[in-house]
């Protein structure tokens, strides 16, 4: 019971929310059903998904994050090396047959996209790769996990990914997902030189940081406002990250940590955005 608390820990069951929803939602307007497959997919991307993600996240991170005071809690777990070659194991194990039957059911595209959004899961963490230490390519990643389960739904569901609208809104969302995670690497900056582990934030200084960080912010805004119809509101969203970014234009390398104070806001901010963008989706057509 321990192991399995543990793990449930690791895999952030308040992030669940933010991969199963893009998935569900781009497959049933894909589709416009509810089957086995929308339900297959959207609890491979609430749990299953999310423990690969955050457990080879937390194995491998283990020894830096022992000196960063931020994990051990809602912020990121810090994950016993008892617990190491379980997590790995049932992380991998419990992802494998949910994996296999999307793979079936789909096509060549998608299936060699979900590959991709695996293989970036891993690569973001994993020894020898570790995505998350090459600055820029870290926070495309990042984006990559969260932008990632849209893009396959939509290509599940056998639509386009080349049409003006959802370029338009896959750009908007990775710049949105870059400039989160841009911001969120500008509190560990002191913690991350001292564990030798580079990221964007430690590339280009905490002010700079926040500064692009806020203009992918805006500039998402400004290219969700070119989209059709009531869907230009989902630039509503991103007033709170603007605002929050803001607030950190005169922040040092030295007084990084007190950026935690916007990240912990946006953990609930991402609800907020969800909610607006949910009541768009759900609104007449």
């Amino acid at each position: 019971m321990k192991l399995v608390s543990r793990l449930v820990i690791s895999s952030r069951p308040i992030s669940w929310v933010n991969t199963a929803f893009p998935f569900a939602v781009a497959y049933y307007l894909g589709t416009g059903n509810i089957d086995v497959t929308l339900i297959v997919g959207a609890f491979f991307f609430l749990i299953p998904y999310n423990l690969l993600m955050y457990g080879v996240n937390d194995v491998f991170d283990y020894e830096s994050d022992l000196t960063n005071p931020r994990k051990g809690g809602l912020e990121g777990a810090l994950l016993e090396p008892k617990y190491h070659a379980a997590t790995l194991w049932i992380s991998t194990s419990l992802a494998a047959p949910f994996v296999i039957y999307l793979l079936a059911v789909g096509s060549v595209f998608s299936g060699a996209l979900l590959l991709l959004v695996i293989f970036s899961v891993i690569a973001y963490s994993a020894k020898y790769l570790r995505f998350k230490e090459i600055p820029v390519l870290d926070s495309f990643t990042s984006a990559l996990h969260f932008i990632g389960p849209m893009l396959f739904g939509l290509a599940l569901a056998g639509i386009s990914l080349r049409g003006e609208v959802v370029i338009m809104a896959t750009i908007a969302f990775f710049l949105w997902g870059m400039a989160s995670h841009a911001f969120g690497a500008v509190q560990d900056i002191r913690a991350d030189k001292d564990a030798n582990i580079a990221s964007i934030a430690t590339f280009f200084g905490a002010g700079l940081t926040v500064k692009l960080a806020f203009g992918s912010y805006l500039l998402a805004a400004l290219m969700l406002l070119g989209l059709p119809g009531r869907f230009q509101f989902a630039a509503i969203a991103a007033l709170p990250y603007l605002f929050v970014t803001a607030r950190e234009f005169g922040i040092t390398d030295e007084t990084c940590e007190t950026a935690n104070r916007g990240w912990k806001r946006f953990i609930w901010l991402n609800f907020f955005a969800g909610a607006i963008i949910s009541s768009l989706l759900i609104g007449p057509s």
